[in-house]
């Protein structure tokens, strides 16, 4: 699954701040019931646009990741949560609501991790899993 937030209007002291950010992307994959298995990366950004500056940040998860990258000067925020375990999407964009104190959101789930590409693969591909799994009764 994957969750994609993009959130206007929010608390820009926030969006500057990287403890803000780096706490959240060390406290939050408990919140998911996710594994943390790095530190979060943090940096500030201001490079040649004056509008782009603001705080980025990662952290690599064992399902994933999740990133958010604010943009104060434009009252914007992107925050994406990728996992390839389920967690509750609606609970996770209210947390993001809350995190940047944003007026509105919009946002986009995707369906990851699709097996096949197509039925005749997903056949062939559960057809030798199958007979991998026979057990010889003689």
């Amino acid at each position: 699954m994957h969750l994609i937030i993009d959130g206007y209007g929010g608390d820009i002291s926030k969006m500057w701040d990287m403890e803000t950010v780096r706490s959240f992307l060390t406290e939050y994959p408990d919140n998911l019931g996710m594994t943390r298995i790095t530190e979060p990366n943090v940096i500030e950004y201001n490079g040649p646009n004056y509008d782009d500056a603001g705080v980025s940040g990662f952290v690599i998860i064992a399902e994933s990741h999740i990133s958010i990258h604010t943009f104060p000067r434009r009252n914007y925020v992107n925050i994406d949560i990728f996992s390839c375990k389920a967690f509750d999407n609606a609970q996770a964009l209210e947390d993001a609501k809350k995190l940047f104190s944003l007026s509105e959101v919009k946002s986009l789930v995707l369906d990851r991790g699709l097996e096949w590409l197509d039925s005749d693969q997903g056949l062939n591909e559960t057809s030798s899993q199958r007979d991998a799994l026979v057990v010889d009764r003689s």
